[in-house]
C-alpha cells in the first residue's frame, strides 16, 4: 500500500515529497529538505538513505551501526516532525543549520529529539554533519 501523506509533515504525498530525495539525493535543495527527508527515512527505516545523507566524516557506516539504526527506527512509533528554525542565507552557501523536534513513542512514553543540526554541501549534495 503506498504511503499517502509524507511523514515529514509537509502537506504532500510521499511520492511528491521525500520519495524524490530518497531516490535521488541530488534533488535535495536545502538543509531543511534534507532534514525532512532524513526524518521520513527514519520513519520508513530507510537506513541506506540515512547513511548516504550523512557526512562520511561523522557517520559510522559499519554493518553493526546500520543494524542498530534499523532496529531502533522500527522499534519506535514516529509521531511528527517540527522545524523550529532553518538557516540558509543563499543557495551558494555550503553550510546551514536546522533546529527541529522529532516526536516519537518508545516503550509507551512520548519522547522528543530536540536538536540544532549542522548540514554541509559536499559532492554536489547536502549531508547531515552533527549537532551544534
Amino acid at each position: 500500500m503506498p504511503i499517502k501523506n509524507c511523514p515529514c509533515g509537509r502537506n504532500k504525498t510521499y511520492s511528491d515529497c521525500c520519495k524524490k530525495a530518497h531516490e535521488n539525493i541530488l534533488s535535495v535543495k536545502t538543509p531543511e529538505d534534507l532534514m525532512r527527508s532524513r526524518y521520513s527515512a527514519f520513519v520508513l527505516s530507510n537506513v541506506d538513505y540515512l547513511i548516504k545523507s550523512w557526512s562520511p566524516n561523522t557517520c559510522d557506516s559499519s554493518l553493526q551501526a546500520k543494524k542498530e539504526i534499523k532496529q531502533w527506527s522500527k522499534s519506535v512509533n514516529w509521531l511528527k516532525l517540527e522545524i523550529l528554525n532553518s538557516s540558509l542565507l543563499s543557495e551558494k552557501d555550503l553550510t546551514g543549520t536546522v533546529e527541529f523536534k522529532a516526536f516519537y513513542i518508545e516503550n509507551g512514553k512520548t519522547q522528543c529529539i530536540h536538536e540544532n543540526s549542522l548540514f554541509e554541501k559536499t559532492n554536489r549534495h547536502w549531508v547531515y554533519v552533527n549537532k551544534v
